[in-house]
């Protein structure tokens, strides 16, 4: 059904608690607090998206979002600990420490002439303050899967579309008119791969036709905001499937243009390879609870991009190093046209760069000194990945590998610094002995 259809809305499935797997034991204390007191008040209250998804797939949920009929205000001066915020959607956040609860009112789709709505030529949404009925507020939900409620009155889980269908077929599935719905936010394209990767969905057949002819319609989001989409693609656990998802439906060319134009050339294959291989250790990561941060991230991402420049600017007199500083600023500045990447990222992916040459050098003081850097740990697990890949003689990695366990007697041995000690003290005892000679003698 279109997003902006005035015909009357069907009534929703409603399934009663002893038919459903949703628990109140599973949903956090915080959000029952808001569920409870917004329901104490007066007001009807519900969680709905992704929460309610996730239990019904037997899955942990981190947040759970509420929805009710009380305007922002009125939760505003319900909750001591609430904050308004969104000028484009209006939200409340009610804060219990560190953990926030997101309060939502329900929204109109919105086609009288006063409401406080605004797309801009394109169709996308500028401003989305129509309040209106849980009713109404459905078909301003984006997959089916995530326009389930559950409802605090009575445990009862209502559901308006085929979102119980869609869960149990593992299919992912636009409300309306995906078109329009694409044209109204085009982060929803990158939505949908996201949601598809997480989830291990395929994509609904009339869900993914558009994807591929409005793609371009991201080259009018924010970059700023692009950045955020990139860091929940790629940095949650599953990165790979979401590279493969926007490749082939054409959406990776416009967050990443500079490299998806290597992936086309001759070198597009060795591309690909050192990519994914990157990916997979991002996602490793993530399922052993390690960090992982956009510096690492962007690296692989722009490594071709910085490797093909530095070889051009090699032939135009560049040294090796500078050649790869250069490359390295270059593709960073370009890259931000299409996403932001923070100075607090960009600087030191710049050093975990310009550091990989400095590997090659296994001799002296300057290279013991290298594990001192504040950058080491991050260039070395880029100078492993690029072994890998066979860029660099494992032998390399394999090295800078066994040194960091090693003792600071072992070190100075396998640095060569132990050598040259004793070398210097025999060269100091003879000069002694020759000093001593010559006095004598006279």
């Amino acid at each position: 059904m279109n997003s902006t259809d005035t015909q009357p809305r069907p009534r929703p499935k409603i399934i009663p608690r002893a038919e459903h797997p949703i628990s109140r034991a599973n949903i956090s204390s915080n959000a029952l607090k808001v569920l409870y007191r917004l329901k104490n008040a007066g007001y009807s209250a519900f969680v709905v998206g992704g929460g309610v998804r996730d239990l019904l797939l037997g899955r942990h949920p981190k947040d759970f979002d509420v929805v009710t009929d009380a305007l922002p205000e009125d939760v505003d001066r319900l909750f001591r600990n609430c904050r308004l915020i969104g000028r484009r959607f209006r939200l409340a956040h009610v804060r219990f420490g560190r953990d926030v609860v997101e309060v939502a009112t329900f929204r109109a789709t919105g086609n009288g002439e006063d409401d406080d709505r605004q797309h801009d030529e394109s169709g996308r949404i500028l401003r989305d303050n129509v309040y209106g009925t849980i009713d109404e507020d459905i078909w301003r939900r984006d997959f089916t899967v995530n326009a389930l409620y559950y409802n605090i009155a009575d445990f009862t889980l209502w559901d308006y579309t085929t979102g119980l269908e869609d869960i149990e077929n593992r299919t992912l599935r636009l409300i309306g008119d995906p078109e329009t719905r694409y044209r109204e936010d085009p982060v929803r394209m990158l939505r949908a791969v996201r949601l598809a990767a997480k989830l291990g969905f395929s994509i609904a057949p009339e869900t993914a036709e558009p994807i591929p002819r409005l793609a371009r319609l991201l080259a009018d989001v924010p970059p700023a905001r692009l950045f955020d989409e990139v860091l929940k693609l790629f940095q949650s656990g599953y990165a790979v499937e979401s590279f493969e998802l926007l490749r082939r439906y054409g959406l990776f060319g416009y967050l990443f243009p500079q490299t998806e134009q290597v992936f086309q050339g001759p070198d597009g294959d060795a591309a690909l390879e050192f990519v994914r291989l990157g990916l997979s250790n991002t996602d490793q990561r993530v399922r052993e609870d390690k960090p992982v941060t956009p510096t690492f991230l962007y690296a692989v991402f722009l490594w071709p991009v910085i490797k093909r420049l530095a070889k051009q600017l090699e032939g135009e007199r560049f040294g090796p190093v500078l050649a790869l500083a250069e490359a390295a600023h270059r593709a960073v500045g370009e890259q931000q046209k299409n996403t932001t990447l923070p100075k607090r990222f960009s600087g030191p992916m710049k050093e975990m760069i310009t550091m990989q040459p400095r590997f090659a050098n296994r001799q002296g003081p300057r290279a013991a000194k290298l594990l001192e850097h504040k950058r080491f740990r991050a260039a070395y697990d880029f100078l492993v990945l690029r072994g890998r890949c066979g860029e660099v003689d494992e032998e390399i990695a394999e090295f800078w590998t066994k040194v960091q366990e090693m003792s600071p007697e072992e070190r100075r041995e396998a640095f060569g610094d132990g050598k040259r000690r004793r070398q210097g003290r025999r060269r100091r005892g003879g000069a002694r002995r020759r000093t001593a000679a010559s006095i004598d003698a006279a």
